[in-house]
């Protein structure tokens, strides 16, 4: 039961951060649907708090609104230079299982992002960014285990320690191969005109 109301206080959360970036930016229900490729009854869903959005869905809507999955998830704006292990955003994909920490101090003006990922033995996340969103420059960094990474139609096989990079401009899936859960940093450098909108 605590597990539930966890998940609903997270969902609820998540939808008000939703709907006030959506707000912020002067976008409609309709609007924000047509640049997410999202349904109007699914953003209302989300921003009521009545569903438990998966990382493809959000990282369709932070696209649409100019937003990384990041700025989606985290809890406040800013947290100065420093931010401790504990104090870091984590979010679990209600779909793949896959866990998702914000590891980069917020409110810096960095340049750059760091996510740490943790993707359960044989699950998959696909993400699509929403149509016309700038391609993005980022590293996957495989920390433990064995990454399977196929990008826009290109499939690279990752070990343990290995590095891709990317300019990513269409669908990249994640997918572990292994019996054991894989362990990996995405890094994403901001390119001048361009929004981190499709770490994973």
């Amino acid at each position: 039961m605590h597990g539930v109301r966890k998940r609903y206080e997270i969902d609820r959360r998540l939808g008000q951060r939703l709907k006030a970036a959506r707000q912020r930016y002067g976008l409609t229900l309709e609007a924000l649907a047509e640049r997410s490729a999202v349904s109007r009854a699914m953003i209302s869903r989300v921003e009521r708090g009545e569903s438990s959005p998966t990382a493809a869905l959000l990282v369709r809507l932070g696209s649409g609104l100019g937003l990384s999955l990041s700025a989606l998830l985290e809890e406040d704006a800013g947290s100065g230079p420093l931010i401790r292990r504990g104090a870091q955003p984590v979010w679990r994909d209600p779909a793949s299982g896959y866990l998702r920490r914000n590891v980069s101090p917020r409110g810096t003006g960095s340049g750059f992002e760091i996510v740490e990922v943790e993707l359960p033995a044989g699950a998959e996340v696909r993400l699509d960014n929403a149509t016309g969103t700038p391609a993005l420059d980022q590293q996957v960094w495989v920390l433990q285990g064995r990454l399977d990474l196929t990008v826009e139609g290109i499939r690279h096989e990752l070990a343990e320690g290995d590095c891709l990079q990317m300019h990513l401009r269409g669908a990249i899936i994640y997918r572990n191969p292994g019996s054991e859960p894989v362990r990996y940093a995405v890094i994403l450098a901001a390119r001048s005109g361009t929004y981190p909108g499709h770490i994973a």
